[in-house]
């Protein structure tokens, strides 16, 4: 297939292979419980599994495929990418755990990076051979990033690190990390006193805690630094200009600006699988499904879906997008995140006096799945800026409203 634009049929016969790989492919039950996103990836079978599922699916070709081919990637149209993610998620197929390089690290080295970081660093983002995390949030500063007061110390060619981050997703299995740093102590904008580092994790000075969540997993982890001592090769954009990268960084995390890799981050919820559960679940002695208030907040979910989904088409397309350009891509991180929250909550309202068991008990429906997923489901409300911070940002940047 030529790298112009494929014609419907190429597209469809592309969709059918794509199809029948994944099936054949399909992973086996590994025989232990599978995280459901990247913050989740607790214990070193998960992580393994997780890594050699990408590594397979890249080296089938259909990882990467709209990337340049000088750093690995396939050089093909996006729309065939588009394709093969819309296929891992039809098929429930675990998630890329490496989805910080994927969809963070790998667009801003491309965008911003130098050739050397690019030839560096993308190759093995695809391959899951280094795997990537984030050094954003801090224990003391929560959702404020530009009030970060890591420092970054220079001394000659090199930077001297010193302070921690918190939720470092990933953290315990990452070969490097994506930091903002504080390089200006003194300015009187703390905006121009910070850099942004692509650094190794594995050198003297840094120390990886992880961090038991409510569910009893561990995924979040805090990263000590004492006098870690990295190169100024480290630094991607200026000495000082670190709040520019980081904004566009956010812009990837948040899927405002495109150019990720491909692939899912997470195994969503989906609304049909809530409205099985409807069918099951009973509400005075017959099926919950047949409650017109349960069957009318189905409905409601399944509305919501479908035009998430119908504005993710909507947003690629300049001219439906006219008259409040980015809209869509600014608030489809809130909507979909918080969908997620409800829905899961919806699933175990209908599950009555049930919802109590938990992953483990053999009363729990599924499982527990439906309880582990909600509980799961706060953190895309939090990581990425919280929805508080989400609606700040559409108020002002998308409606115009006033910061006061």
């Amino acid at each position: 297939m030529s790298t112009s634009a494929p014609s419907p049929a190429e597209l469809d016969d592309f969709r059918r292979e794509v199809a029948d790989w994944f099936t054949a492919n399909k992973p086996k039950d590994p025989g232990f419980l599978l995280p459901q996103s990247f913050m989740e990836v607790g214990t070193d079978e998960q992580f393994y599994f997780l890594r050699d599922w990408q590594k397979k699916i890249y080296e089938a070709g259909y990882l990467g495929m709209a990337w340049p081919k000088e750093y690995g990637g396939g050089g093909k149209p996006q729309a065939l990418q588009d394709i093969v993610t819309r296929e891992m998620v039809k098929q429930k197929l675990p998630f890329m755990t490496n989805t910080i390089g994927l969809n963070w690290a790998g667009p801003l080295i491309l965008n911003m990076g130098t050739e050397e970081q690019k030839k560096a660093y993308i190759p093995g983002i695809l391959s899951a051979d280094d795997i990537w995390c984030q050094g954003f949030s801090e224990p003391d500063h929560g959702s404020d990033l530009g009030n970060a007061q890591l420092k970054a110390t220079r001394d000659g060619n090199e930077f001297v690190l010193n302070g921690s981050k918190i939720w470092t997703s990933l953290g315990r299995h990452a070969k490097y990390m994506i930091l903002l740093a504080r390089t200006n102590p003194n300015t009187n904008n703390k905006y121009e006193g910070l850099s942004f580092f692509l650094i190794p994790m594995q050198i003297p000075g840094i120390e990886v805690q992880p961090i038991k969540k409510l569910t009893g997993e561990y995924g979040f982890n805090q990263t000590f630094f004492t006098d870690a001592r990295i190169s100024e090769s480290c630094l991607i954009g200026k000495e000082g200009g670190g709040w520019a990268v980081a904004m566009a960084t956010l812009a990837f995390e948040r899927g405002a600006v495109g150019g990720q890799a491909g692939g899912h981050s997470m195994m969503s919820k989906h609304v049909s699988e809530v409205v099985a559960l409807a069918k099951v679940a009973r509400r005075n002695g017959k099926p919950a499904i047949e409650d017109p208030v349960i069957r009318d907040q189905l409905l409601q979910f399944i509305i919501e879906e479908r035009s998430q989904a119908l504005n993710g088409s909507r947003g690629r397309i300049k001219a439906l997008n006219q008259e409040r350009p980015g809209s869509l891509a600014m608030s489809g991180k809130l909507v979909g995140s918080e969908y997620q929250r409800r829905l899961n909550q919806f699933a175990l309202s209908l599950q009555g006096s049930n919802a109590a068991y938990y992953v483990g008990d053999p009363l729990a429906y599924e499982g527990g799945l439906w309880q582990r997923s909600y509980f799961n489901a706060f953190s895309a409300t939090i990581g990425g800026g919280t929805s508080e911070v989400q609606h700040n940002i559409i108020g002002e940047r998308v409606l115009g409203l006033p910061k006061s």
